[in-house]
């Protein structure tokens, strides 16, 4: 089949991969625009036109698809985009963490001369977690499991018919960024077999989402990454894993700001102290134990500012807060 993709980050360049592989011809790549990065504050492109450029395809980089825009500019640039939609030969379009909303129209283009329309690959159990950030939503709230959705795309947010559905487990110790890895690896497989059934049977059945259970995962901010010790250790826990690798969960202690990389809550008996709320209770080999607003949370990985990650003990150790006692207070978030 004919594939217009649309994508920017690695999750999305990950399924532009498998479609290739499966032998489908991508006739076109829409990414964002590079962006500057880096210590040396460099244009990069995305990692979806990286592959593109290996590829020999075609490359399309407006900074919107609004031909409404107040900009004059870039309703020109939007025009652009559209007119070259237009001519572009294609069966079907393709869109995974694109980054910029495709108005009617351009799912009009995806619609017409009988082709199949447009589809997304959506990294959560649709209607739960719509919106930017669905796989540390998840895990923020102690969901115990998530999956992807590969969504007949309309004009609203993430609100299309399914077509394809798989559900995974959460491990009781992920992280967002191996659960990222695992959801982009089952929504290429997932978009493959859906491209499979369209060119085999010309069309897949679609699947209304629940008007029950939706909820909406907001774009992860930084200010979010300041812990508020007063929450219960498995909220703490949830938004430690949550936030890694962004913003990174992070507190105040003895004049340093730390960030907080992974935890555990403790299996009963391994830590009998109480005390105040964000205070250091002890080190282990590896973690150490700090009193929250309701139960212990073990931290397990830390870092200083401009200090490498390593184990929480070892971090504090070079703190001295083996000899004292003292609790994480807050710090100012950039």
């Amino acid at each position: 089949m004919r594939v217009i993709f649309a994508g920017t980050p690695e999750f999305a360049a990950q399924a532009m991969r498998a479609i290739h592989a499966a032998g489908h011809e991508i006739v076109l790549a829409m990414t964002q625009p590079d962006r500057r990065a880096g210590r040396g504050m460099h244009l990069q492109a995305s990692p979806v036109k990286e592959f593109a450029l290996e590829k020999n395809i075609p490359i399309l980089q407006p900074s919107t698809l609004r031909r409404n825009a107040i900009d004059p500019e870039k309703r020109l640039e939007a025009e652009g985009a559209y007119q070259r939609l237009c001519i572009t030969k294609f069966d079907v379009m393709v869109v995974v963490a694109y980054g910029l909303i495709l108005p009617q129209d351009v799912l009009d283009i995806a619609e017409s001369d009988g082709r199949y329309g447009c589809f997304n690959i959506h990294a959560s159990l649709l209607p739960r977690w719509r919106g930017a950030a669905p796989i540390q939503r998840s895990i923020e709230a102690g969901d115990g499991s998530t999956g992807v959705s590969i969504m007949k795309m309309d004009a609203g947010l993430d609100t299309g018919d399914t077509v394809l559905v798989q559900e995974i487990t959460i491990t009781p110790d992920e992280t967002s960024a191996p659960l990222h890895d695992r959801l982009a690896g089952l929504g290429a497989d997932l978009i493959v077999d859906t491209l499979e059934v369209l060119e085999r049977d010309g069309g897949i059945a679609k699947m209304p989402q629940s008007t029950d259970g939706v909820t909406y995962a907001q774009k992860i901010l930084k200010s979010e990454a300041e812990i508020d010790w007063q929450l219960s250790a498995n909220e703490i826990d949830f938004r430690i894993r949550a936030f890694n690798p962004f913003p990174g969960a992070m507190s105040g202690i003895e004049g340093a700001q730390v960030k907080f990389w992974n935890s555990r809550i403790p299996s009963v008996g391994d830590c009998t102290k109480i005390g105040k709320v964000g205070e250091v209770l002890g080190l282990t080999n590896a973690g150490a134990y700090i009193q929250c607003g309701q139960g212990v949370i073990e931290i397990l990985e830390m870092q200083k500012p401009g200090g490498k990650k390593m184990t929480a003990s070892a971090c504090l150790r070079t703190l001295g807060v083996e000899e004292k006692n003292i609790c994480f207070q807050k710090a100012s978030v950039d």
